[in-house]
């Protein structure tokens, strides 16, 4: 089983700068993220690189004077464990109450509420045994 992964709000944004262009430089990352909304000095950009680098969630390849960084965590891993510790902390585990919020927080047309309704056919075959 994957690893739990919790990210930052910080080091989320720059994981889905990565994982949209699978390779960035720390220029990459600071132009994507100030077209985003979020002004950051170049030199804070690179050290949540190099952190995110140090705690293995990234690699780095010097192509030139140039760094570039790949993704290392995929992104529904990620996803699914913070997922996962917001159910357990925000809701103690109580998922009829998260799903009710999302529902109720988010705009969901009529294809999406068959999406939905699909996976909870499947999740209650998987329940049953019947998988």
């Amino acid at each position: 089983m994957p690893r739990e992964v919790h990210l930052a709000d910080l080091q989320l944004a720059i994981m889905q700068v990565l994982w949209d262009r699978d390779e960035a430089t720390v220029a990459d990352v600071r132009d994507q993220l100030e077209a985003d909304g979020r002004k950051l000095a170049y030199t804070t950009v690179a050290t949540m690189l190099t952190k995110l680098e140090k705690s293995g969630h990234v690699t780095r390849e010097s192509k030139g004077r140039v760094l570039s960084y790949r993704p290392q965590l995929r992104r529904d891993q990620v996803s699914r464990s913070m997922v996962t510790d917001l159910a357990q902390k925000l809701f103690r585990g109580d998922l009829e109450t998260m799903v009710s919020h999302l529902l109720e927080g988010c705009e969901v047309d009529q294809a999406e509420l068959t999406r939905l309704k699909k996976l909870i056919r499947q999740k209650e075959r998987e329940v049953k045994g019947d998988d």
